[in-house]
């Protein structure tokens, strides 16, 4: 079901920017298990799935910190965890990890259709102009386009840049900014889409539409930032620009 707060005219948007985890792939497992693999390095007890996974969004360092506990951790032993778990998801990032289903079929609509049966979208067609779309994780860079490539994503995306490839992270707007100045996009003329409210907050912050996504990891957090639009399927994505 699609829920709309705040429609906006997909026949103006040029940029798309997505969330990686909980919005494009399903990463669950493999971080569940490299967390896991990281406690028992450091002679902790293993965590839950369900909340290892609600501690994603934020960046490794961020996952390490609250699976070890929070602020009061030692910082030596957050950065033994961190560093065991980057070198194991390193190897194990594609484990279990798998496109959901639904978001190949989504992201072809999207980039292809530039807004429905309009007369844009025929010249945008006819022009050879698809609609541009990126990537912007708090995922480390290396191992998000890593996952990109691996799983066939490449091709639709101009960029794809993760938690470390600028000072700051989601939700502070400054990756988002680089990608707008990129494509030569207007905020007005650009969406992020996220399964989280660093989403929401980092789309808010940069001045650009939002949409939600529910079928990921912390579909909790949104009702406290809630996106212009939110959906519970991948396949409802494609509907939203349609």
């Amino acid at each position: 079901m699609i829920q709309t707060l705040r429609a906006f005219d997909p026949q103006t948007i040029k940029l798309v920017i997505f969330d990686l985890d909980g919005t494009l792939i399903d990463s669950r497992l493999d971080l569940v298990h490299s967390v896991n693999a990281a406690l028992r390095h450091i002679g902790r007890p293993e965590l839950p799935d369900d909340v290892i996974a609600s501690y994603v969004g934020d960046g490794a360092p961020v996952l390490i910190q609250r699976a070890l506990g929070g602020e009061a951790v030692d910082e030596a032993m957050v950065r033994d965890g961190l560093q065991f778990f980057l070198s194991y998801y390193r190897e194990h990032k594609l484990d279990h990890t798998t496109v959901y289903e639904g978001i190949p079929e989504a992201l072809r609509f999207i980039q292809n259709d530039a807004g429905g049966n309009s007369y844009f979208s025929q010249r945008a067609k006819s022009n050879g102009i698809p609609r541009r779309m990126a990537v912007l994780s708090n995922k480390p860079v290396v191992p998000s386009r890593a996952i990109v490539e691996a799983l066939g994503l490449g091709p639709f995306f101009t960029n794809v840049y993760g938690g470390n490839s600028f000072a700051t992270k989601k939700p502070d707007p400054e990756g988002a900014h680089k990608l707008l100045e990129e494509n030569a996009v207007r905020p007005e003329e650009a969406v992020i889409v996220g399964d989280s409210h660093v989403d929401v907050e980092t789309g808010r912050n940069a001045g650009l539409w939002t949409i939600g996504v529910s079928y990921g990891f912390a579909p909790h957090t949104l009702e406290a930032a809630a996106p212009d639009v939110l959906v519970d399927a991948p396949e409802e994505l494609g509907k939203v620009f349609g």
